[in-house]
């Protein structure tokens, strides 16, 4: 057998609109392969519930492949060195990803193949627009998302449009080597996720009923209905995306060919945000880790295991960050609004460290993505180039009140305080106590006091900021 293409799978588990898969089979031969490498991720090898998503969407791919699927573990410049040793290979394609690590790790592969005269290229199949092409009239990348996305994205090329998934293309096997996918142990450690199964349908076919879903049912009423976190207004396309069984391509001309409105153009704004946190990720490569804003490396941060396991938990005894922590350990997934409010709670009222939660969104996210998730903690820290004011501290109260005025959310994921009344669900600790035993409801027993004044903790943050910041003149 030979003119062999390997198609090495990565963040891109689909057949449909995968160019790098779609130039493999202009060879006569394609063998379709992933490798779990976690050799070279360092502390960013994929959290516990990324492991588990990951499970079922390779089990739907290689279903798609004809059980054809060729699965490897360990570091890829190995694997490779292994597969064209055994097999007559002339080519090994692609698609590109933007972590840093992945970027110098192919880097050497590639300059390894070119030794070997082996032929490789890599693709797009990840982003609407390369970082490199989107950059201000200076020639460099932007600092600002909304210069970013109106003057460099959207005046850019537009997105090219979807590819078709190759038609009666057949693949060959590596029987030898290739490994049984529960040998990559991807489910140990994984407690709670059983639980996570029925909330999400897995896959390219999951990820485009996802969208079709969304279009019809909710698109109309997404960017006002998009901040309710207890309405199915957004998309949760997110960890399909993420996963690549479905591309930004897909989803951008489906929602353009769909309708042209205000709905659909501020759906477009929030994937020309996930194309700004990659282009900050590519030009700060350390932006998971350190402050885009120096400053906050003097920030008084404050250190409390027992506050921060309140808050991993839900069981801070504020609701609508009890609601948001309580949704992410029970579906792995959480709503934006909430994302803003427990973020700000972590990061202000507790003053702990931004990247403490980034850790634990990192193992408990389906959609955790080294991107977005650095991205947007280092937003909501107010560290960020483009980042909320770190003034701005997001009041759970009044945010519960403004955006779950029903009370769904918070009784949804909270049933031992869902017999209070709305006026007293966001902030229990006012209501009477003849409304408490009404309620069925004893702080400190059936529910947690608050582990921290909300008041008191927004004017510590205040004045803790103003010691790293200049006196305005």
């Amino acid at each position: 057998m030979n003119d062999i293409a390997i198609h090495w799978f990565r963040q891109d588990l689909r057949l449909s609109d995968n160019p790098s898969l779609i130039e493999a089979t202009k060879h006569n031969n394609v063998l379709p392969i992933y490798i779990l490498d976690d050799k070279n991720a360092n502390n960013f090898a994929m959290g516990a519930a990324s492991k588990w998503w990951l499970e079922s969407s390779l089990r739907s791919l290689n279903n798609s492949l004809g059980g054809k699927l060729s699965i490897y573990k360990g570091n890829p410049i190995d694997v490779l060195k292994d597969i064209i040793f055994r097999l007559d290979v002339d080519a090994i394609y692609w698609n590109r990803c933007y972590e840093p690590w992945r970027i110098s790790r192919d880097k050497k592969i590639k300059e390894y193949l070119g030794t070997q005269n082996i032929k490789t290229a890599s693709f797009n199949g990840s982003l609407l627009w390369e970082p490199w092409d989107i950059k201000n009239s200076s020639d460099r990348p932007y600092g600002v998302f909304t210069p970013f996305y109106r003057k460099g994205c959207l005046q850019a090329d537009q997105p090219r449009k979807p590819l078709l998934a190759p038609r009666n293309q057949q693949y060959i096997f590596d029987s030898k080597k290739s490994m049984q996918l529960q040998n990559l142990d991807l489910l140990l450690g994984n407690p709670w996720y059983k639980k996570l199964r029925k909330h999400w349908l897995i896959g390219e076919q999951g990820a485009s009923l996802c969208l079709d879903n969304f279009i019809k049912e909710n698109l109309s009423y997404y960017k006002k209905g998009r901040n309710i976190p207890s309405k199915p207004y957004i998309s949760r396309i997110s960890p399909h995306l993420h996963f690549g069984e479905i591309s930004p391509n897909q989803v951008w001309c489906r929602i353009r060919d769909e309708k042209n409105d205000e709905n659909s153009d501020h759906f477009c704004s929030e994937l020309g945000w996930r194309e700004f946190s990659y282009n900050q990720l590519f030009y700060h490569p350390d932006l998971p880790t350190k402050n885009l804003q120096s400053k906050f490396d003097k920030f008084p941060w404050v250190v409390n295991d027992k506050h921060l396991e309140a808050w991993k938990k839900g069981q801070t005894g504020v609701p609508m960050v009890d609601a948001g922590m309580r949704e992410l350990w029970e579906t792995g997934y959480m709503h934006n609004r909430s994302r803003m409010i427990v973020g700000s709670f972590l990061v202000k009222n507790l003053r702990i460290h931004w990247n403490y939660g980034e850790r634990w969104f990192w193992d408990t996210l389906v959609d955790a993505d080294l991107a977005n998730n650095s991205a947007g903690w280092q937003w909501v820290s107010g560290s960020g180039s483009d980042a909320a004011p770190y003034f701005r501290i997001f009041n759970p109260v009044v945010q519960g009140q403004k955006f779950d005025t029903d009370g769904e959310y918070i009784r949804r994921y909270i049933p031992e305080i869902s017999l209070l009344p709305n006026k007293y669900l966001s902030n229990p600790w006012d209501a009477p106590e003849s409304i408490l035993k009404e309620a069925k409801v004893i702080l400190g027993e059936t529910y947690p006091e608050p582990i921290i004044d909300l008041k008191v903790s927004r004017e510590e943050a205040l004045d803790a900021f103003k010691e790293i910041s200049p006196p305005s003149l």
